[in-house]
């Protein structure tokens, strides 16, 4: 087969879209294909015949740095690679190279911008993509990036400073006729002026950094009495991520939808919008689906929310791609929340409603293009899902999981963007994002469906992550209807944890032995009677008989197997007498005299609440932890006494390390 021709697959690879797609484009006539052999091929130059799906290429840049990690560099890289841009690459001296790029090189520390842009110089490139996260919305950073004579693929320095500041902000929208939340955004920070505009607000209250995103620092506040502590925990959070401790306050309007608008502006004065997303699926403020078209949202509200962000973006000279953020209510009335000044996680549902490619679009505007088209132009055609896979634990309040990701099996039909593969580390110092599975279907019941299919055929083993209970999700009424509020998930009864099978744990007890050194039997057999041996799976012990193995999905590291279970993957291990320690700790519990505070999850700790000898109450908070600059208090399940304290501030723990002893 020549270059010049392609498979579906390899097409849809090239384009970032399904192979279920391209064989509707050559099924529509939209693609022109021949067969060959009974098998369908493409030629490389029809490709074009599907823009706005393949925009034109720019030439003004002609090597571009991404400054990320994970699995927007691949995504950006895609596009970039597909417009004849070289990429390169960076990666932190404990990461592997990122994967698709063209090179890539060594720097100290994602956040160390002096060093990005000094890799950029090196690289020979001329423009500079930040992705999300890290930099991407630090204006100092883009500053440097100008200087150094490199393209900025973003917003001017300017105008990130100005959304960035969500105080600023607030105002910005004001200024534009644009409602906010009532709220309280004035300089005054001291707990006394807080505590008073809390007052007048009226609880319960959001408080909110003034700076950054991303769901760290909020926190929600329904009495008086818990605001000095909240106040405290938000700035500590706040500092650590954004480098800015100033906090605004906003009434929490609860049963809202979280709506978001992508605008595009280029250089030249001009700005369109393509429509929204419904992000109302979250937990602990963090996005887990996204939707476009909203299921609410009709034709009159959707031009009342994009005439909003275009105004409060061209107030500020907005240049690039961006989001901005609106609750809305059920009778149709909007506020205006913040904007996010660089491309969104979510953003590959409006490219697949919209045709558009939004990276491309940023790089166009960055090598100063018009946009070439207007908001008359802009078609929404079908709807799109997407679905966040974090590396977290559903069963222990979502906290991040870490370990090493043994096996990995992603779904064929629909739009998967990664940046992890088997055998990578996941660690407790960056965000828990693994995946986005995006389908489109031509209504919503269809994305929906195909989603679904998709999460069926997702598999990971070796980390805890959100699978089974994103299966659990699609399963709800409530999502399926389209109703789901910003609290809606946090008011859902929890999904049961996995009902371990007894194929199950035979698989997971084989696979162990095999991969011992004794063979496949040699731990478990007795005289006159069947092979056996003991299995633990957390605090549960089972004896488990060596027959056949049982039909699970199974990997074995370190004397530990991760057995796929419903989605879950759960650690079996051979069971070991315990030590004299943990079995007095274990009868002292039994007892109802003794509770055994253990980490929930890998981190540092940042606070020790309290000193062995003192007295306290139920669900107070003895130890906090910190893990991916967010903050985790780990509460007493029973008044008493603190008869032990296990660890100090600054030391690291892992799941299941001891942190303190209370007793009755």
């Amino acid at each position: 087969m020549s270059d010049e021709t392609l498979t579906p697959r390899q097409v849809a690879e090239e384009l970032g879209v399904t192979v279920r797609t391209v064989q509707r484009w050559v099924a529509d006539g939209r693609l022109p294909a021949t067969r060959v052999g009974g098998r369908v091929r493409l030629s490389r130059s029809s490709l074009g015949s599907v823009a706005p799906d393949r925009p034109a290429p720019t030439s003004a840049i002609r090597a571009l740095l991404i400054a990320n990690r994970g699995e927007i560099v691949q995504r950006i890289a895609r596009t970039a690679q597909r417009l004849g841009i070289r990429t390169i690459g960076v990666h932190a001296p404990d990461e592997r190279p990122p994967d698709r790029v063209d090179l890539t090189l060594p720097i100290p520390d994602y956040l160390d911008g002096e060093a990005i842009v000094d890799a950029a110089r090196r690289s020979g490139a001329d423009a500079l993509h930040p992705g999300y996260g890290f930099l991407a919305e630090n204006p100092s950073f883009a500053e440097a990036v100008e200087r150094a004579g490199l393209a900025w693929v973003g917003p001017p320095p300017a105008a990130i400073s100005a959304m960035g500041d969500k105080a600023a902000a607030r105002r910005t929208a004001v200024a534009q006729g644009v409602p906010v939340v009532p709220g309280y955004d004035e300089a005054g920070q001291d707990d006394g002026a807080l505590a008073a505009a809390a007052a007048a607000i009226g609880y319960p209250v959001l408080i909110k950094p003034s700076a950054g995103g991303g769901g760290k620092g909020m926190r929600i506040v329904r009495e008086p009495t818990r605001l000095p502590e909240e106040l405290a925990s938000a700035r500590r959070e706040a500092s650590r991520a954004f480098g800015d401790d100033r906090l605004i306050l906003e009434r929490l309007l609860e049963g809202a939808r979280h709506l978001e608008v992508q605008v595009l502006f280029d250089a030249h004065g001009h700005g369109i919008h393509l429509g929204e997303r419904d992000c109302s699926a979250q937990r602990r403020n963090q996005k887990i689906v996204e939707e476009s078209p909203g299921p609410s949202v009709s034709g009159e509200l959707r031009e009342r929310l994009g005439s909003a962000a275009l105004r409060v973006a061209a107030a500020v000279d907005y240049v690039s791609a961006g989001t901005v953020e609106f609750l809305v209510t059920d009778g149709g009335d909007f506020f205006f929340g913040e904007m996010n000044t660089r491309l969104q996680v979510e953003h590959p549902v409006t490219e697949a409603v919209t045709g558009r490619d939004i990276v491309a679009d940023q790089l166009r505007i960055a090598a100063g293009e018009p946009l070439g088209f207007g908001q008359a132009d802009v078609r929404w055609s079908g709807h799109a899902v997407e679905a966040r896979l974090y590396a977290e634990d559903p069963d222990a309040g979502f906290l991040p999981a870490t370990g090493r990701l043994l096996r990995l099996r992603w779904p064929s039909d629909v739009r998967v963007e990664t940046g992890v593969r088997e055998g990578d580390v996941v660690s407790d110092r960056y965000d828990p994002l693994l995946a986005k599975l995006i389908a489109h279907g031509r209504t919503r019941s269809e994305a929906l469906s195909r989603l679904r299919t998709a999460l069926d055929e997702t598999l990971v083993l070796g980390v805890r992550t959100n699978l089974r209970f994103l299966r659990w999700l699609f399963d709800q009424p409530v999502m399926r209807d389209g109703e789901v509020r910003i609290d809606t998930l946090a008011a859902l009864p929890p999904s049961l944890p996995p009902a371990v099978s007894d194929a199950a744990w035979s698989a997971a007890a084989v696979a162990l032995l095999e991969a011992g050194p004794s063979g496949p039997w040699g731990g478990g057999w007795r005289a006159a009677a069947p092979a056996a041996v003991r299995m633990r799976l957390g605090e549960e012990e089972r004896r488990v008989e060596l027959g056949a193995a049982g039909q699970a999905e199974v990997a074995v590291e370190a004397g530990v197997a991760h057995v796929d279970v419903d989605g879950q993957s759960l650690e079996l291990s051979l069971a070991m007498p315990p030590s004299i320690e943990e079995a007095v700790r274990h009868a002292a519990a039994h007892a109802g005299g003794n509770a055994a505070l253990t980490a929930p999850m890998p981190g540092r700790v940042i606070a020790v609440r309290v000193t062995e000898g003192a007295s306290v109450l139920a669900h107070q908070p003895l130890v906090v932890i910190e893990a991916m600059k967010m903050e985790h208090a780990v509460v007493t399940p029973m008044a008493g006494t603190v008869t032990h304290i296990a660890v100090e501030i600054g030391q690291q723990v892992q799941r299941g390390d001891l942190l303190a002893e209370v007793s009755a």
